[in-house]
């Protein structure tokens, strides 16, 4: 088993616009959605939607664990690793899904990342080995 050294924090998250995105196993709740587009936008910023290509009406808002809790450091299990093709950090991207309520109260779910082949552009929500460390809805911090 790899420990968190594969995933360490990426300071910045610059990707090239309308990413396509494979999730052969789909999202939690979301199996049968297999391609996805990761739609950045400046005024969205340190954001991005995850959006259905079959249905772009329906998108997911996430954002680097690490723009939110620099500390983040999950372990993935060796079967992910080599489910995803991963071989170094560099080869990782990492996000995770923002859920966002009407009465402001945004949380992130560090417990179930989604990791990215930048390479293969081929990903997996994962549940990290140490997925007990960190909280299923972490807030996120409000804008002063």
């Amino acid at each position: 088993m790899k420990t968190a050294e594969l995933l360490e924090p990426e300071p910045v998250v610059a990707l090239p616009a309308n990413l396509r995105i494979k999730l052969p196993l789909g999202l939690l709740g979301f199996e049968r959605t297999k391609d996805y587009v990761l739609v950045s936008h400046e005024d969205f910023h340190p954001f991005f939607w995850l959006q259905f290509i079959d249905d772009p009406e329906l998108a997911f808002p996430v954002v680097s664990p690490f723009v939110v809790l620099p500390q983040y450091q999950p372990d993935i299990s060796s079967e992910d690793e080599r489910f995803l093709g991963l071989e170094s950090a560099e080869d990782a991207l990492v996000l995770c899904v923002v859920t966002v309520r009407p009465e402001g109260d945004s949380t992130v779910n560090l417990r179930g990342p989604i990791v990215i082949n930048r390479h293969t552009l081929a990903g997996k929500q994962i549940v990290p080995v140490n997925a007990s460390r960190y909280a299923l809805q972490y807030p996120l911090p409000t804008a002063e």
